[in-house]
C-alpha cells in the first residue's frame, strides 16, 4: 500500500476582487528615508581604547606609535576632571619608558578622578605631538550633550 502525495496548499492568484491591490499602488515604490552620511574619520587623529592598570599605566601600541614617541622621550602631563594630556617636551618631568605605554602618576590620577581599571579613550594628535586620555564618563557626557541617546536614563530632553 502506497500513500498518495498530497497536493500543495497554495492560495490561488485569482482571489476575490475585493482583496486585490489597486493597480496604481502596486507600481509605486515605498518611500524610504535616506540616512545622513556619516562624517569621515579625521585623518589627523588616531584613536584607541585603553585601561588604566594599578600602576597608572595605559598601553596602546598603535596610538603611541602614531606619535613617533620612543623610550627616553620626556613628557609633560596636564589634567582636568577625567582628562589627562601628555605632550612631548624636552623639559618634561616624566620619561617615556622603552615599552609603548604612558604612566600617569598617582597624584595626577587622584586629581582628575581616574582609578585602576578605568577604561579611557585615547586620542593621539601627531601634528600637535599630544596624547589625551578621556575617561569614558567624559566621553558619555559628550555623546549625551550631542543628543545621541534621547531615551537613555539621564539624557537631556
Amino acid at each position: 500500500m502506497t500513500a498518495q502525495p498530497l497536493a500543495p496548499v497554495i492560495p490561488s492568484s485569482a482571489g476575490p476582487a475585493s482583496r486585490r491591490w489597486p493597480r496604481s499602488a502596486a507600481g509605486r515604490p515605498l518611500p524610504l528615508a535616506r540616512p545622513v552620511p556619516a562624517p569621515a574619520a579625521p585623518e589627523d587623529v588616531v584613536y584607541g581604547i585603553g585601561r588604566i592598570d594599578a600602576s597608572g599605566r595605559i598601553a596602546d601600541r598603535a596610538v603611541i606609535s602614531a606619535l613617533g614617541w620612543a623610550g627616553g622621550d620626556r613628557l609633560t602631563l596636564t589634567a582636568e576632571a577625567g582628562v589627562v594630556t601628555a605632550r612631548r617636551d624636552p623639559g618634561g618631568m616624566i620619561t617615556l619608558p622603552g615599552r609603548a605605554y604612558i604612566a600617569i602618576p598617582a597624584a595626577l590620577r587622584r586629581r582628575c578622578g581616574l582609578r585602576p581599571g578605568d577604561r579611557v579613550l585615547l586620542a593621539a594628535v601627531p601634528g600637535d605631538d599630544t596624547l589625551t586620555a578621556y575617561c569614558l564618563a567624559v566621553v558619555d557626557q559628550a555623546i549625551r550633550a550631542h543628543g545621541s541617546f534621547p531615551h537613555a536614563q539621564g539624557a537631556q530632553p
